[in-house]
């Protein structure tokens, strides 16, 4: 399959044998998995994936690579195209008895809304294996107290368990990205690590705290949370919002939802 990498759908198609082997033995796909590759490209993934399977969802928004795709699947016969943009895409209509994996490599252009978008649809995806921009995997992994801690890595733990597996080179896409490339394991949680009475709370109360990560608790949160309703909750309102855990940010979010029901 012959075909001019579009910048605007950011893509970056890999080609490295060694890389996709380590892949899809990372991914280890079983026979009968429900399985779905976001922006298959030139199927350097699909194949092998397809052939362990059995079955294949691929959703692709790149018209001009979704003929050749059809192309495939009525050769490969278990192979299903859906020319469609990943971010509006209902993923959980493609779970049948068994819940979804999800694989791909990621446009690094939308891949933080497109990982809260496969969030909300958490309940029916079993695991996810995604080649992202090494920063937002290091981003997704990231401990309080460190730099990249942010929102994204809190939502993205309060979800899943984050493991980044290993390091891709440019070389091994055409083109080369001019950053680095890691793959990460991405598994939803059956029973989450804090109870949460309102996410959509929680959901505000961090994208507040990291709006501007260098003020306190006490002055980026004054309009949500007093200081001293902070400290009753065992949280220093003195901390920036990088020093916090998942509790810690579940306990303001709880705090404030039971004051919204109060």
């Amino acid at each position: 399959m012959t075909h001019r990498p579009r910048k605007r759908f950011g893509q970056h198609f890999l080609h490295d044998p060694v890389v996709i082997d380590r892949i899809v033995r990372a991914i280890n796909p079983q026979a009968n998995d429900s399985l779905v590759e976001i922006g298959p490209g030139q199927g350097a993934i699909t194949l092998p994936l397809l052939q362990a399977a059995g079955q294949l969802h691929v959703v692709e928004l790149d018209r001009d690579l979704v003929g050749p795709l059809q192309q495939w699947a009525a050769e490969a016969g278990n192979l299903s195209v859906h020319n469609a943009d990943a971010l509006r895409f209902d993923f959980c209509r493609l779970a049948g008895s068994a819940p979804l994996r999800i694989v791909g490599n990621l446009p690094y252009n939308i891949s933080t809304p497109l990982l809260f978008h496969l969030l909300a649809q958490s309940h029916c995806i079993r695991d996810m294996h995604f080649m992202l921009q090494k920063e937002v995997v290091d981003r997704l992994a990231a401990g309080p107290g460190t730099g990249q801690y942010g929102r994204l890595s809190v939502m993205i733990q309060y979800r899943c368990e984050v493991t980044p597996l290993f390091h891709i080179c440019a070389d091994a896409f055409r083109p080369p990205p001019r950053v680095e490339s890691a793959f990460v394991s991405l598994r939803p949680y059956h029973t989450l690590p804090v109870t949460v009475q309102d996410e959509t709370v929680l959901a505000a109360v961090v994208q507040q705290a990291f709006s501007q990560r260098r003020k306190t608790l006490r002055n980026v949160l004054r309009e949500m949370i007093d200081a001293d309703s902070m400290q009753a909750l065992g949280i220093d309102p003195a901390l920036r919002a990088e020093m916090l855990g998942i509790r810690e940010f579940a306990a303001l979010a709880n705090h404030l939802a039971e004051g919204r029901t109060a």
